[in-house]
């Protein structure tokens, strides 16, 4: 892949706009246990529920979605990043990631995707704010979260999951 494909390109990790040749790893990293019980929706993910999220939100704009990267093996694709529009409000998006591949974990790669799609938001979208969610429990992510800037905005107390499960949220946002 050469690097003019690259929306951005960091010391690890580079990311890339997703496409629908990305649907397959995308669905296969939904449905892993790790990634799934850090989501609300739990349900499990198909190539259509895929599918409609490329066309209901990718293809319209409300989101950008891009592949992160692995730069040490040849651009490996090891996980997800979108960035998804306010309804309300096109200058602030709500921030997701996961980390698909098992053995991509523990490595700076979210962190960096972190800060690397701060950037990105700032500079090439030109929104004000990012927010997100994160369930109490995932310390780890909340770390990588507060290393990019983001800062702890409120709670959501027991919010229901697709599953039934019920988990405290944390809301957190950074103003760009």
């Amino acid at each position: 892949m050469n690097n003019n494909e690259f929306e951005m390109i960091g010391k690890k990790v580079s990311l890339r706009l997703i496409t629908r040749d990305d649907t397959d790893l995308i669905v296969k990293w939904r449905n892993n246990d790790r990634i799934r019980n850090n989501f609300v929706y739990r349900e499990f993910f198909t190539k259509e529920i895929h599918e409609n999220w490329l066309i209901t939100k990718v293809d319209t704009g409300k989101v950008v979605q891009m592949i992160i990267c692995e730069n040490s093996r040849d651009n490996r694709p090891v996980g997800s990043v979108y960035l998804r529009y306010d309804d309300d409000n096109s200058k602030i998006a709500e921030y997701g990631i996961f980390i698909g591949e098992d053995d991509a974990v523990g490595k700076g790669y979210g962190n960096e995707t972190a800060s690397l799609t701060v950037e990105y938001a700032k500079n090439k979208l030109g929104l004000d704010k990012l927010m997100l969610r994160v369930f109490s429990y995932n310390k780890i992510a909340q770390k990588s979260y507060e290393h990019a800037g983001f800062r702890k905005s409120g709670e959501l107390p027991m919010v229901v999951c697709s599953d039934g499960q019920k988990s405290d949220m944390i809301l957190m946002e950074l103003v760009l």
